[in-house]
């Protein structure tokens, strides 16, 4: 365990691209980063010892589901999140922001904050921004991330103009909580959230209040909301550049492997999603050669393993064959080896990502990898 709160140094660039390290007092984080999503305390279908394998130096947790279960005051009371799901290192947490608008049907907005009625018996809880962040301090996380809203990005100019100034009004409230919790603040990062769906202009503005409030690093929101990949990644082409270039870059909720390589060449530094995991309970397996379903009936004699340049261990034992049967047979043990062969296929996209960069060869990589990476399979 290091002694830091939170270093950032930049190691090498390649164009856009950059790669470095984060130094947290639970620990250092290679960047570009991907961080397996444990929304419920854990990584679906995978032990945390198992995710530290894998290569991940941080994972993801989520305000909002583990204020509802099994609540942050108990979480806090057996001795913080990392004690209850037995994961010594870096913990990132969602502030609850983006459920404002997934379960938008189960809510009230308000300047104050939003009204959820829980998912899960109806019951109704109040979320701040001072909210959030007592109950990510509760939960002992490493990275706080500031209570915002995102909204889609096909609504009204004006509609996302006024959700993303009401979110660095949030971003600023989100500062004074933060603070407030002088344990909290002397130990934990806080990252504000730029908004402003596609807009150049709107995303400029956020940026710039997000500074002005001042943040240990920066997070991309709004984007991998149905907006499509080539939307994306224009947006990519200019909201990187609007942040400060001495603090990480995380673009929330992406994504697959193919976006993966072309936000890092755009400069973003650290990436969650929950595919990975949720491809590997449903059949589905990442490859250098792009995905593959396990489902069809043509690997039902295939002795290879899911991906022959894999080092994992479901790729070092098992074959395509013995995965065909157990997830055509719903077995439990099809989910857990294919999600840990497509957490260890992230995490080996991000090693190569990170070498690359730094002996100067991203662009032939990055070049290499989309022409071997095929979508339908």
């Amino acid at each position: 365990m290091t002694s830091s709160r939170f270093d950032f140094q930049i190691h090498a660039t390649d164009g856009a691209a950059r790669t470095g390290r984060i130094t947290m007092r639970r620990g250092e984080i290679r960047t570009p980063a991907f961080m397996p999503v444990g929304t419920a305390a854990t990584v679906k279908a995978m032990k945390p010892e198992t995710v530290r394998k894998t290569g991940a130096d941080i994972i993801l947790g989520n305000t909002y589901h583990l204020m509802l279960r099994p609540g942050a005051e108990r979480i806090a009371s057996l001795g913080g999140l990392h004690k209850f799901m037995n994961w010594e290192r870096p913990i990132l947490t969602d502030s609850g922001g983006y459920q404002v608008m997934s379960l938008s049907e189960l809510r009230k907005l308000t300047e104050e904050g939003v009204e959820f009625r829980s998912h899960l018996d109806g019951s109704k809880h109040m979320l701040t921004p001072e909210r959030s962040m007592e109950i990510q301090r509760l939960l002992g996380s490493d990275i706080v991330m500031a209570f915002d809203e995102c909204p889609r990005a096909d609504r009204p100019r004006d509609e996302i103009a006024a959700s993303m100034e009401m979110s660095m009004r949030w971003a600023k409230r989100s500062r004074d909580g933060f603070d407030a919790g002088e344990d909290q603040a002397g130990r934990s990062a806080l990252f504000g959230i730029q908004q402003g769906a596609l807009d150049e202009g709107l995303r400029r503005i956020s940026a710039d209040k997000l500074v002005d409030v001042g943040f240990d690093g920066y997070a991309i929101g709004g984007l991998a909301v149905g907006e499509g990949q080539e939307a994306m990644f224009a947006t990519l082409d200019f909201a990187p550049g609007q942040l400060p270039v001495d603090c990480p870059r995380y673009l929330m909720g992406v994504g697959k492997p193919d976006d993966l390589v072309g936000a890092v060449e755009r400069g973003v530094d650290m990436f969650d999603c929950v595919l990975p995991s949720r491809s590997g309970r449903n059949g589905q397996a990442f490859t250098w050669n792009g995905p593959i379903n396990l489902r069809n009936a043509r690997f039902a004699e295939d002795q290879e393993p899911l991906d022959s340049r894999c080092s994992c261990d479901t790729c070092g034992t098992y074959t395509r064959a013995y995965i065909h049967h157990l997830v055509r047979s719903n077995e439990i043990l099809g989910a857990m080896l294919m999600t840990e062969h497509n957490i260890a296929f992230y995490q080996q996209l991000m090693q190569a990502m990170r070498d690359t960069i730094g002996e100067g060869r991203f662009a032939a990589f990055a070049a290499e990898f989309r022409a071997n990476y095929r979508v339908s399979r």
